[in-house]
């Protein structure tokens, strides 16, 4: 089965009212992926229209969206904590997850399970690695791995924070939390009409519902879920080259789903 659904696209692509229309059919909260919206205060300019969190008059509940204050340096790393926490809140209390944003770095450490670790200071291997030169500290640091950022080697105290950070990761073992999901991404076609747009939400919610109901099918009849999955991502796929494993985290892409639609 899967346990996350992701909406993802550019601004003004409809993507928004979609999510909130499939967490009210599948009783799913909405998960925002976007980096400006988590500042409170920050309304103007944001995209942040909360009053669109409402379908047929039912409030849908929605998570990391005002929840720090403007002017904090809020990054990945936290966001991906705070992620995790709100995913595994809704997998206890069997709430479908609906991820929506345009943040693409917020996404795919999400879905690709980017490996971010709060890497703490080692005295020790600071003071042997002090009195290296540059170059020295260079050579040291392309044993961990193969150097594509000159910024890490800049200056020796880049350099040896770089090597701080490798050598924890050797040191500790970092665990793969794994997601399957379904990948929405909304096409953008400015001349939908109204009408159109219903029509094309209407038929992306069809079709979850039918990729649910089919998996629900698969399981009860003790098929194997991956083929299932596989058949599925062949059936609704619209551009095979969007078909992935989606990183460590998620294992299955269903591509774009449904017909264009704009807000």
């Amino acid at each position: 089965m899967f346990d996350l659904l992701c909406i993802v696209g550019p601004t003004a692509s409809g993507k928004t009212n979609l999510a909130v229309r499939l967490a009210a059919a599948f009783g799913g909260e909405i998960i925002s992926a976007d980096s400006r919206q988590v500042y409170r205060g920050m309304d103007i300019g944001t995209g942040k229209d909360l009053d669109e969190y409402v379908w047929e008059g039912k409030k849908i509940p929605y998570h990391l969206i005002d929840i720090v204050e403007a002017g904090y340096k809020y990054n990945v790393f936290e966001y991906q904590s705070d992620f995790v926490k709100v995913w595994e809140d809704c997998r206890q209390r069997g709430v479908l997850p609906v991820l929506c944003g345009g943040s693409g770095l917020y996404v795919e450490a999400v879905l690709k399970g980017y490996k971010l670790l709060a890497v703490p200071v080692d005295e020790d291997l600071r003071a042997s690695l002090a009195g290296l030169s540059l170059p020295e500290l260079a050579a040291r640091l392309a044993t961990y791995k193969k150097l594509h950022n000159t910024t890490e080697i800049d200056t020796p105290k880049r350099a040896i924070r770089a090597i701080e950070i490798e050598e924890y990761y050797n040191d500790v073992a970092i665990g793969d939390m794994e997601v399957s999901h379904i990948l929405i991404t909304p096409d953008v076609d400015d001349d939908a009409t109204d009408d159109e747009t219903e029509e094309a939400e209407a038929e992306a919610e069809a079709t979850v519902e039918e990729i649910i109901a089919r998996l629900d099918e698969a399981k009860d009849n003790g098929e194997d879920i991956e083929e299932v999955f596989a058949s599925l991502v062949e059936e609704y796929s619209e551009d095979e080259s969007t078909i992935d494993d989606g990183g460590a985290l998620g294992r299955i892409n269903y591509g774009t789903l449904g017909d264009r639609y704009d807000e």
